[in-house]
């Protein structure tokens, strides 16, 4: 019983899911994806099978529409279930079975599908989509300014209380390897989507910190700490971005934690040796 987003960035080729609910642990069940295959949304009596399963047949070749064919055929309660899929180039199905609790709506556009149940009314899928179509940015960003959208329209007719967005790349990786751009979930919230928004600050202001070049690394560590990034966490991840670079500088910043305890800089001298290993 929630809302959410499945999409496709063109320009990157990221794959993600956004979801909002008044369910507690929707961000832990609702979304799937996996990096240059495809991203699932399951809800409604949520089955989570149908994410797995769906992208091991998108994985297979199959198209959303075959893939999502052939489960809920599989599914006695296929009825009760929503579930919308997103493959690696962009096309999508969708499927809102007749049993869903109303209003029960979803609304289709390029590279992505917008749906719902139990909302306040189809209004909501509608400013859903439109908000996503309407932002700019990184597909999380995008993701998120939907549900945001969803929100103003009324969201979920019980409320809200838990979200979660889920982002991977838009390239296959080796099986089994952790590759999420963003992975976020707010449980038991009074605004689920006021702390996303504050949690997805702080997630880009580490990633572009982690990324920094030595001119930058400066600016980017004043910026991470303007977005809530404790000074150590944010101290720990310049030092760590700057090892192959200038591993002076990485020890120049992590100076001040190592005067604390030596064991940072030990930690220092290991990620160096994993990232050396990794390289080779």
């Amino acid at each position: 019983m929630t809302y959410s987003l499945v999409a496709r960035d063109p320009a990157t080729g990221e794959l993600g899911v956004g979801v909002q609910s008044r369910s507690f642990g929707t961000g832990a069940v609702v979304p799937w994806a996996a990096p240059g295959v495809g991203a699932v949304a399951t809800q409604s009596f949520t089955l989570r099978s149908y994410g797995p399963l769906a992208l091991e047949l998108l994985r297979g070749g199959k198209a959303p529409a075959v893939a999502l064919a052939r489960l809920t055929a599989a599914d006695d309660l296929r009825g009760f279930r929503q579930v919308a899929v997103v493959d690696s180039m962009g096309a999508t199905a969708v499927h809102t079975g007749h049993a869903c609790i109303p209003a029960a709506a979803s609304v289709g556009g390029e590279g992505f599908s917008a749906q719902g149940n139990m909302l306040r009314s189809t209004a909501v899928v509608d400013a859903l989509a439109e908000a996503f179509s309407a932002a700019a940015g990184a597909l999380a960003e995008r993701l998120l300014a939907g549900l945001e959208g969803a929100e103003r329209a009324g969201g979920d007719f019980r409320g809200r209380e838990a979200g979660g967005i889920l982002v991977v790349g838009g390239e296959a990786t080796e099986e089994g390897r952790f590759d999420r751009v963003v992975d976020l979930r707010v449980d038991n919230h009074a605004d689920p989507l006021g702390e996303l928004r504050r949690l997805l600050d702080v997630s880009a202001a580490l990633r572009r910190l982690r990324r920094a070049s030595p001119e930058d690394v400066d600016s980017l560590y004043d910026d991470a700490l303007s977005a809530g990034v404790d000074e150590d966490v944010a101290r720990w991840v310049a030092a760590v971005g700057q090892l192959d670079e200038d591993p002076e500088r990485a020890e120049t910043l992590l100076a001040p934690l190592a005067a604390a305890d030596e064991r940072w800089r030990v930690a220092l001298s290991a990620a160096a040796d994993v990232a050396a290993r990794t390289r080779g």
